[in-house]
């Protein structure tokens, strides 16, 4: 099997607001969700326009908790709660949220056919670089309230998935929320990624595992596992990432200030800020010829891509991620007789 080399663009937690993307072309473009703050038709208009300029033939896009008027049931609950304890007239919710389903039907009606939204699943696709893709997608996230989109309490059981039904590798997993561990450190300085998708994750070991939600955890971080497969039962980061042999690729620590940092210090964050902002985006390589070339099965990287802030933070967001990796190369059974096969992504769900 032949591998190829393929760029992502990679964010999450736009919220409906304007951002600038960077003038890169990439294979795929991700978004891990809450492309809104508070679901309303125009911040879905707004989202959209701003998924058509950027510059890639694929866009894969999920929701997140605050995209709270995808999630039918979601919406339900909310609209109830409006009417009943804020005594809110229904036909202003219908004006701002309008009817269930309606935000959802905005993406197939957005006349840009790169733009593909996902619902919880295993989806493939072939690419136009001649690449196979395959992606589990996953909007749900632990709440202690769970009363946003797509929310269950931390001690419910939500089986994450990820592994196909073939045993194949699924290639890249997308979620809206962290692994418990990894890239999901809070400002109060607790872990907010969720146990259940670690182990999740431990077991299927995607290439790449992309996530947002937990804006403070913006960074992205190589792990090398422990042993061919899960070590326990119930894998934990504890158990499962060998820490000696992943490497933390970048994270805010190398931007923000502390009370810690000497003067010299304190000179090369600003460096690194003014050298981030001005490329407009961060960005990391493991392919073969590569420093560090990722090694499927043993390895797998993770990608926290929130563009929001964290809420001690001030001034620019932060920016995308640019990644390239390899994956498998599309054959074909049959010849084609000089015509191709890739003049547009086929989805072979």
């Amino acid at each position: 099997m032949g591998f190829t080399k393929t760029s992502f663009l990679i964010l999450s937690d736009t919220h409906g607001k304007d951002h600038i993307m960077p003038k890169v072309s990439v294979d795929v473009a991700i978004h891990c969700g809450d492309l809104t703050d508070e679901s309303k038709l125009e911040e879905f208009r707004s989202s959209l326009e701003f998924l058509k300029s950027i510059d890639a033939p694929l866009k894969l896009v999920i929701a997140g908790n605050h995209d709270f008027s995808l999630d039918d049931t979601a919406f339900r609950n909310q609209t109830a709660k409006a009417t009943t304890e804020s005594h809110i007239e229904p036909e202003l919710i219908k004006k701002e949220y309008g009817d269930v389903g309606q935000a959802r039907q905005l993406f197939p009606d957005s006349e840009d056919e790169s733009i593909t939204f996902l619902d919880e699943g295993i989806h493939s696709f072939r690419l136009q670089n001649g690449a196979t893709l395959t992606v589990y997608a996953s909007p749900f996230t632990p709440s202690r309230e769970a009363d946003m989109g797509f929310q269950f309490k931390p001690h419910a059981v939500h089986n994450f998935s990820i592994s196909p039904p073939d045993n194949k590798r699924v290639d890249i997993a997308i979620t809206h929320g962290p692994p418990k561990g990894v890239l999901d450190r809070t400002y109060s300085n607790k872990r907010g990624g969720c146990g259940q998708l670690f182990a999740a994750i431990a077991k299927a070991r995607p290439r790449l595992h992309c996530f947002g939600h937990i804006h403070e955890g913006w960074g992205a971080k190589l792990v090398t596992w422990r042993g061919k497969k899960p070590t326990t039962t119930t894998p934990c980061h504890f158990t499962e990432i060998d820490n000696s042999a992943s490497i933390l690729i970048d994270s805010l620590a190398n931007y923000q200030t502390s009370k810690f940092d000497s003067e010299q210090d304190v000179r090369d964050k600003k460096k690194r800020n003014e050298r981030l902002y001005r490329n407009g985006f961060r960005s990391t390589s493991h392919c073969k010829d590569d420093k560090h070339p990722l090694v499927a099965g043993q390895q797998t990287l993770f990608v926290n891509a929130a563009l929001e802030t964290g809420p001690d933070e001030e001034g620019k967001k932060h920016v995308p991620w640019v990644v390239e990796l390899e994956l498998p190369s599309f054959e074909c059974e049959f010849p084609c007789a000089g015509q191709g096969c890739f003049g547009n992504q086929v989805v072979v769900d």
